[in-house]
């Protein structure tokens, strides 16, 4: 018999821990529930969020047992800690709803970059004058670069400076200049910030401002527009002739 007593007592021991319950202390969030509570007093909350007072942990427990849930700690640096009566992966699946809601209302600036060059085509501009109001309407800032290489770079500056605006009138989007157009390693440069609060697509320009746009420039000087004109002409012609 004392030969077949210690195994079948292990055998015993066994089974005895496999069917106790166990107190449960998830070592990801730090959440202290049911026997793995240490505080001795708790104030509990019940499942339908009464308050059922100041109670021992036993009697916390004992109210749990009643509700079939779990006593799980949801604020143990009060005095005294408190304690919640509900399901555990309820409480999870709610502290991560909340978690994943205050992340997406947490937004980070960054600046992004776009690129253009004298012979971009126009519908290349159009597709990074797009994406360049997204990222505005988002909240970030956007660097514009007019990159010039070759004999781009000993243009006169002014001219540059006239075809990165052309650039920045296109933007779909509500900006303002937080740097002025200046010369940069690449070539001309400037930095865009949005107005106003971001939305969820690129903000269109309306038919009526480019027609109010149009009257107010055919209202101008025949004499200096004729001479614009003709300027910008003969420069557009000598860049289409080494345009790539």
């Amino acid at each position: 018999m004392r030969r077949c007593s210690t195994p079948l007592r292990k055998l015993e021991d066994k089974i005895t821990y496999l069917i106790t319950p166990k107190p449960y202390y998830s070592q990801k969030d730090k959440t202290r529930i049911n026997n793995a509570i240490k505080a001795k007093e708790l104030r509990v909350v019940g499942a339908n969020g009464e308050n059922l007072g100041v109670l021992s942990v036993a009697q916390a427990l004992e109210e749990a047992e009643k509700a079939n849930l779990d006593l799980i700690e949801i604020s143990p640096n009060a005095n005294p800690p408190v304690a919640k009566i509900m399901d555990f992966g309820q409480y999870r699946y709610e502290t991560k709803r909340k978690a994943s809601e205050v992340k997406a209302k947490s937004h980070v600036t960054e600046t992004k970059n776009v690129q253009v060059k004298i012979g971009t085509g126009e519908h290349d501009q159009q597709l990074k004058a797009k994406k360049a109001a997204e990222w505005l309407n988002e909240g970030h800032r956007v660097k514009v670069d007019l990159f010039l290489s070759g004999r781009y770079k000993y243009m006169e500056e002014g001219f540059l400076k006239e075809r990165l605006e052309r650039f920045l009138k296109i933007i779909p989007a509500d900006y303002k200049l937080a740097d002025e157009i200046k010369k940069s390693p690449k070539g001309y440069s400037t930095t865009l910030e949005r107005v106003g609060k971001s939305v969820k697509g690129p903000k269109v320009i309306k038919e009526a401002d480019i027609v109010a746009e149009t009257e107010t420039t055919e209202d101008t000087d025949e004499s200096t527009k004729s001479t614009q004109k003709s300027k910008k002409k003969s420069l557009d012609e000598l860049l289409d002739l080494g345009m790539v």
